[in-house]
């Protein structure tokens, strides 16, 4: 295993970090980890992302191979998102922050209305 430091500008970890540490990227993945959605079905779940802030995301997520995007052939046709292998691995720590974030959001100055992500 590669030694980092996250404290060194160069460090690999920071894009890492970059790519999943963010709102959006936190909750998709999340999501996701109910196992595999069409995109419609993704956004009505995350109340507040737009449109355009959720296909950012996707599409990021997607080139960090977290992310795989098919085409359902299906009708109606559509595109469905699940997580890869590395994106499940992810889910853990994922699901973790979540879980602290919703029962310390009062504590944070969050609101905190007892829901759920």
């Amino acid at each position: 295993m590669a030694s980092h430091d996250v404290f060194l500008a160069d460090c690999p970890a920071r894009t890492t970090l970059g790519l999943v540490a963010d709102t959006w990227s936190v909750v998709v993945v999340f999501g996701l980890g109910r196992g595999p959605q069409r995109y419609s079905d993704l956004r009505d779940r995350i109340g507040g992302i737009s449109n355009k802030m959720l296909t950012q995301t996707l599409r990021k997520l997607e080139r960090g191979n977290l992310v795989e995007r098919r085409t359902i052939p299906a009708a109606p046709a559509g595109v469905e998102y699940r997580l890869t292998g590395l994106g499940e691995s992810l889910l853990g720590p994922v699901s973790v922050l979540a879980r602290w974030a919703e029962e310390h959001a009062a504590e944070l100055g969050g609101g905190g209305d007892g829901g759920s992500l």
